[in-house]
């Protein structure tokens, strides 16, 4: 899985460590030219302009610390800096046993791959020994229910589904209904692709989200956001958009594998410090993978991941 993710992470790679080799090269004295195009590099791989200054600000404290004059030896102090910024927001989706049904809202625009993203969670989650119920809240488009009805089947679960242009939170109302008399562990409701911007189609997810939580106390447990890597920086106002109306709480970032922009995660974690569930690093079934900040960041600078099982 780490050889996947080095892999999937090549072209971001390419356009930060291609360019941080040449910077950092052993017996080179570090100079204020030296920073000066390290910070440039952040930028351009969609770190973003704040997030690249504070790594830079945390690298100058770790030079002095350790009066660093060789420019080899910043790449262990930027992996601690990143790390740093990573590592609280590495934490996985926990589904207590005593909540069930377990309810996880998924959430995003159209083409972030919200609906494949759903059968690879279910996936997972059934070979966890999970009973999961797939609710169809995309109504708007009607090749929506029929992917997540052949996810259903490839993961022999159940999907609840109504027609094209039906009530989406009457679909979700219904799920719910069934995954209590089924005793379901987990109720995972796929929604409407939708721009952030749009205020109509916002209160109808809000809409759903009252009702998951009138019908269930507590629900939804999870609101996740699916977010394409490779729109970098847009990527945030997506998230602020749809966090200001149904309070997300978990992020999954895919196409990872299909951009140089894959720098926005350590963007997302320094700006918003939310949890990030998943990446997705292919087109697999596997390739949806926890996230993991210490492999992400050896994998970044393409080196061996000594810190593996």
């Amino acid at each position: 899985m780490f050889s996947r993710l080095r892999a999937s992470l090549s072209r971001t790679r390419q356009s930060l460590a291609g360019g941080l080799s040449g910077l950092f090269g052993a017996g080179k004295k570090i100079d204020q030219q030296t920073l000066d195009e390290l910070e440039e590099l952040l930028i351009l791989a969609d770190v973003g302009v704040d997030t690249s200054m504070k790594i830079m600000d945390a690298l100058n404290g770790i030079i002095r610390r350790d009066r660093i004059t060789d420019t080899a030896e910043l790449y262990p102090a930027l992996e601690e800096v990143l790390l740093d910024i990573l590592q609280p927001s590495e934490v996985p989706l926990d589904i207590p046993s005593t909540t069930q049904p377990f309810v996880i809202m998924i959430v995003g625009v159209n083409g972030a791959g919200k609906t494949t993203s759903i059968g690879k969670i279910t996936c997972q989650l059934v070979q966890q020994g999970k009973s999961v119920l797939l609710a169809a809240g995309d109504t708007f488009r009607a090749a929506a229910s029929e992917q997540l009805k052949v996810w259903g089947d490839r993961n022999q679960v159940h999907v609840i589904a109504q027609q094209p242009g039906a009530d989406a939170a009457a679909v979700v109302h219904d799920a719910l209904e069934s995954a209590i008399s089924r005793n379901n562990d987990v109720v995972i409701i796929d929604t409407a692709g939708r721009q952030h911007t749009s205020g109509d189609l916002m209160q109808e997810l809000e809409k759903i989200y009252r009702i998951a939580g009138k019908k269930l106390p507590g629900a939804p447990h999870e609101v996740m956001l699916v977010l394409d890597a490779g729109i970098g920086q847009n990527a945030l106002h997506q998230l602020e958009g749809f966090d200001k109306r149904v309070n997300v709480s978990g992020l999954c970032l895919t196409k990872l594998d299909g951009t140089a922009k894959g720098g926005i995660i350590i963007s997302i974690a320094d700006r918003t410090g939310l949890p990030i569930r998943y990446i997705g690093i292919g087109e697999g079934i596997d390739d949806l993978r926890q996230f993991n900040a210490r492999d992400f960041v050896k994998a970044l600078f393409n080196q061996e991941n000594q810190d593996a099982d």
